[in-house]
């Protein structure tokens, strides 16, 4: 799994709207013959966030029970800890400026796409600089939840991931 960081820019030239832009990254999975999910970067706790994704999304769809069609739509269901795809798209690019992580995984040529990923966005350092009220409004996680457990938000957040198995 290769992570692309930087900065979507949606509503101008380029990418006329937020379709416009998952389209393209469409385009370069199916050319590459890889998963591309994009993700905005402020919701996303870490790397092992969005490997925890993969990998129960990956387990789930390859014992039947995945919740959607599309590979890239699985992921971002578990990496929003959600079921309904509305609400998991809600942790998705935006119009304007967003700050993002895009996924890309699968059999095919994961650099060349990373490359191409690349190509569509501003550069910028966006894994790990998630927004703290953002995440815990997302998630849900309110101030009792943390202060009842010695696990930090990361950890919360994980829990979040895994819990859409058993939250069928």
């Amino acid at each position: 799994m290769r992570l692309i960081e930087g900065i979507a820019t949606v509503g101008g030239e380029r990418f006329a709207d937020v379709g416009a832009f998952v389209a393209a990254l469409g385009r370069i999975g199916d050319e590459h013959n890889v998963t591309v999910q994009a993700f905005d970067a402020r919701c996303v706790v870490s790397r092992r966030h969005l490997d925890r994704a993969v990998e129960i999304a990956d387990r789930e769809r390859d014992r039947g029970d995945g919740i959607a069609r599309d590979r890239a739509v699985e992921i971002a269901l578990y990496a929003a800890g959600r079921r309904q795809i509305d609400r998991a798209l809600e942790m998705g690019v935006s119009t304007g400026e967003t700050p993002v992580v895009v996924l890309v995984d699968g059999p095919g040529d994961e650099r060349s796409a990373g490359e191409a990923v690349r190509e569509l966005l501003a550069p910028a350092t966006t894994l790990g600089e998630y927004d703290e009220r953002r995440v815990r409004e997302f998630y849900d996680i309110g101030g009792v939840e943390l202060d009842a457990t010695d696990a930090d938000l990361e950890a919360l957040v994980l829990e979040r991931v895994v819990l859409l198995v058993i939250d069928r």
